[in-house]
């Protein structure tokens, strides 16, 4: 796949002039009705760093979730987990409580919600072996915008193909080991169609699934998770299956899980 046709389909756009205030999603009536495939990250608390993913499939919307694979160790943000801008409004009844904290730009927090996933991405120019997502080869040029005044803003753009007009982004070949593979959450109308859904300046943005530093080393709003976890998620990952990924402290999780209709997590510490 052509780089530059792929990053302009998928990713350019301009961003709009909402305020954050409402943390409101690309709403849909209902974000679950043609996924097979789950993704579940829970911590034990919103302030936790550590926690767990689950993955899981069904064969059809109608049939129940069942776990595939075991349960892995995975990091969020260094500050826990605040309330992002996904699938679902978490401003709705009985979604977000008053006290809950919500995702803002640079806050140290990965987001809380339902999200779709976009394109995998690497240093290498070739995806891995069996890979059924869309995949972009990072290049010295290619960066993560996050300064919300921009009109690229939580977009990965090419820089060498664009006319910057950001002060502040993330130079994505230079992440070290965290970006030998990776998968973009969208996060924020990351990968959404911008005239539809553009992101919300200060929501938060270039939020992806990479390498984690170890156990205990929060990212900067990311979820991380071992490079041999990482690998086999990304190949059992289909796009034809929307997957989606959860992501909750496992009291919500809970909580929540009869209005979404959502799997049980499996045994460990992180069950209230």
């Amino acid at each position: 796949m052509k780089l530059m046709p792929f990053l302009m389909s998928l990713f350019l756009g301009t961003a709009g002039n909402l305020a954050v205030s409402a943390q409101v999603a690309a709403v849909q009536p209902d974000a679950f009705a043609n996924s097979t495939q789950m993704i579940v990250v829970t911590t034990s608390n919103w302030n936790a760093v550590d926690g767990q993913l689950q993955r899981f499939e069904r064969d059809t919307s109608h049939e129940k979730w069942r776990p595939a694979g075991k349960p892995i160790s995975i990091v969020v943000g260094r500050n826990g987990m605040g309330w992002g801008i996904g699938l679902l409004a978490t401003d709705a009844p009985g979604i977000r409580g008053a006290s809950d904290p919500v995702k803002k730009e640079g806050d140290g927090k990965s987001p809380a919600g339902v999200f779709a996933l976009g394109t995998a991405f690497g240093y290498a120019s070739q995806p891995l072996s069996g890979l059924k997502l869309p995949y972009l080869g990072l290049t010295p040029s290619i960066e993560c915008v996050d300064d919300a005044s921009s009109k690229y803003y939580n977009r990965v753009v090419d820089r060498s193909a664009v006319t910057p007009d950001w002060n502040s982004s993330e130079h994505m070949r230079n992440a070290g080991k965290s970006y030998i593979w990776g998968i973009v959450i969208d996060h924020n109308g990351t990968t959404q169609k911008a005239d539809a859904h553009p992101p919300v300046p200060g929501g938060g943005s270039c939020v992806f699934m990479h390498i984690w530093a170890g156990p205990m080393s929060g990212t900067a709003g990311c979820t991380a998770m071992p490079q041999n976890d990482l690998e086999a998620m990304l190949l059992w990952l289909d796009p034809a299956r929307k997957p989606l990924l959860v992501q909750l402290p496992a009291s919500d999780y809970v909580r929540l899980g009869p209005r979404w209709k959502l799997p049980p997590i499996l045994g460990g510490p992180l069950i209230p």
